[in-house]
């Protein structure tokens, strides 16, 4: 059972007879006299892309040794960011299909963050046959025993997406694809902020998902970078639980709270959009640099219009594609090393105002 992507309305639009064939439509990447901390991929692989998102993928030429795979994928919420990955998902499964091979898969989360779901749901997928089960971690000390005793029980577990339970946290799990340095986006997004600020203000941090890798990593790697100023300094911490009204409900309190608050850094794709509908409605936009992550397209008019200074936006897509060729070569029995790394990393840019337009016309056809 797969949940129809409901973000990237424009590419979809363009390909919904399926996604192979269509592709290599990217954004620019930001041509302003602005510092582009992390260049054009943050520890990722060498792409050739001209902007963040690379659409034009081709299978890697590994054959397959079944004719019929069934995969389980489960996340963290239900989000527009998990919709981009799926629409990698299928492309990989379309091409597969084109080779004779059928990928069938489910891809599902729940409305709200919750590790015992999370759990509950890999308990539930070991019992069914699935070839491989594929999880981004909601909270790695408490979902790497789960991912561990399914291991223990002949289970091939992998995590992919922004979340990984890695060997260094004691995790079995046999191998990742996703972001491999969300540390490094969360302290790049920091710099630009500080810049902007002349490195002396006020900053309050919504991080997102308590016990999530990403966005635990993205708040720790602001701190670090915070930490070395001394005239900056974080006001607030507050975890919205990757949801735009709460994030939206916390920098009312902010704002409320700190009338000389100089920044916001936001560490999920919900909190900048929950983020800067707060600073618009208190009159605030022009004072104020919000710094965050990914693709959301009412994010990126903020972004185009002034509103967000900049966003680190992750290459979904690849995520999705790649994810299910690792689960190919997993359900076949390769281990990393042989046909695929442990961890196969993929890119983070990050983009500034006029960077915007062309982000949204490439995933939403969005036009001034």
């Amino acid at each position: 059972m797969f949940r129809k992507a409901a973000s990237f309305l424009f590419f979809i639009g363009v390909c919904s007879l399926g996604l192979t064939g269509c592709g290599g439509k990217t954004a620019e990447l930001p041509s302003s006299g602005e510092e582009n901390i992390s260049g054009k991929a943050v520890s990722g692989r060498e792409t050739g892309m001209a902007g963040p998102v690379e659409f034009n993928h081709k299978l890697d030429g590994y054959q397959p040794a079944k004719e019929k795979y069934n995969f389980y994928f489960t996340y963290k919420i239900a989000h527009p960011w998990w919709d981009a990955v799926a629409l990698g998902i299928e492309e990989a499964a379309d091409q597969y299909a084109e080779m004779g091979i059928t990928i069938e898969y489910e891809y599902l989360a729940p409305d709200e963050v919750s590790v015992q779901d999370q759990i509950r749901r890999l308990s539930d997928a070991a019992r069914r046959d699935f070839d491989v089960i594929g999880v981004d971690v909601a909270d790695v000390a408490k979902v790497t025993p789960e991912i561990n005793r399914l291991i223990k029980d002949g289970q091939k577990v992998m995590t992919f997406s922004s979340s990984d339970a890695g060997r260094e946290n004691g995790c079995q799990r046999i191998a990742y694809v996703g972001n491999t340095h969300n540390y490094k986006d969360g302290a790049d997004l920091t710099k630009a902020l500080c810049k902007k600020l002349g490195y002396h203000g006020k900053v309050a941090i919504l991080v997102g998902t308590m016990g999530a890798p990403c966005h635990e990593d993205r708040a720790l790697g602001a701190k670090d970078v915070l930490a070395e100023y001394p005239d900056m300094e974080i006001v607030e911490i507050e975890y919205d639980g990757d949801n735009v009204e709460k994030a939206y409900e916390f920098t009312k309190d902010f704002l409320e709270k700190h009338k000389d608050l100089s920044g916001i850094i936001c560490c999920n794709m919900s909190n900048p959009v929950g983020a800067a509908r707060a600073v618009v409605e208190a009159g605030r936009a022009d004072g104020i640099v919000i710094v965050g992550m990914d693709h959301d397209q009412e994010a990126l008019r903020y972004l185009r219009d002034g509103v967000i200074y900049a966003l680190g936006v992750q290459d979904c897509y690849s995520i999705g594609f790649d994810t299910v060729q690792v689960a190919v070569k997993i359900a076949d029995g390769k281990l990393p090393g042989e046909d695929y790394p442990e961890k196969t990393e993929e890119t983070t840019t990050i983009i500034y105002q006029d960077g915007a337009s062309a982000m949204l016309q490439t995933l939403y056809g969005e036009i001034e």
